[in-house]
């Protein structure tokens, strides 16, 4: 079983260069996240090819060679200073692992690899987390656990849910309002998975104290036309 603690050492041990220096508490903090999300990628075989999709410094994938042994990590980052970053890191692993650090958008094809076996993104942000789950699916991955970040209006199926919402006469300042419409964003993103071919579970992966955004898809490819033909169906009735 993965801890924070041994997250939070492995953190130390990759990102730390200075003498004396502690992790940040937000990266603590995240420490809880990341050992939960990797107890859920330990199933898979060390020599998965796993994909750390808007994976900032990459923790989940480098952590995961550390801690878990995955020899092959392809890392999807936009900002340069984290690719940096994530580069320094794999340096101080202490083994050789297989890694490819693709600088550019997630949204870009060409930068994903064909049917990767384990795609994560933890709190990629806005229309990240949908953009994620359309090029998982259509590379072909095999698992993907994504934990949404915000609900924001630039997520593509918020404002559909916000015009329901207002439908149904649900007042703008209720706090009942906000959870609907998020649960509307989150069906709509697991009906679409599942219409691609995917078997979807949406659990909390770590307590609301720890973070309000605590939701994680979990995704299997299983290709059942049966199950797509449904999804497919409901989703098309969620989005009239």
């Amino acid at each position: 079983m993965i801890t924070p603690d041994a997250v939070e050492r492995a953190l130390h041990e990759l990102f730390i260069a200075a003498a004396g220096t502690k992790l940040r508490r937000e990266d603590q903090k995240k420490s809880i996240e990341v050992a939960a999300l990797l107890g859920e990628i330990e199933r898979h075989h060390k020599d998965a090819l796993v994909v750390d999709a808007a994976a900032g410094k990459a923790y989940v994938g480098l952590v995961g060679a550390a801690l878990l042994g995955f020899s092959r990590v392809h890392v999807i980052e936009r900002e340069a200073s984290r690719i940096a970053a994530c580069e320094a890191a794999a340096a101080r692993l202490g083994r050789k692992i297989e890694l490819r650090l693709a600088a550019g958008d997630v949204g870009d094809a060409s930068l994903w690899p064909e049917a990767p076996d384990v795609v994560v993104a933890l709190h990629a942000c806005g229309p990240a987390t949908d953009t994620i789950l359309d090029a998982a699916s259509h590379a072909g991955a095999r698992w993907m656990y994504v934990v949404p970040c915000c609900y924001a209006a630039s997520v593509p199926f918020a404002a559909a849910a916000e015009a329901k919402a207002e439908a149904v006469g649900i007042p703008r300042q209720a706090e009942v309002r906000r959870r609907f419409v998020m649960s509307l964003v989150d069906a709509e993103r697991a009906l679409r998975l599942e219409a691609a071919g995917y078997e979807v579970t949406i659990t909390a992966f770590v307590p609301p104290t720890v973070t309000p955004h605590n939701l994680l898809f979990r995704a299997r490819r299983v290709r059942e036309p049966g199950r797509m033909r449904e999804a497919a169906a409901r989703l098309e009735r969620l989005r009239a």
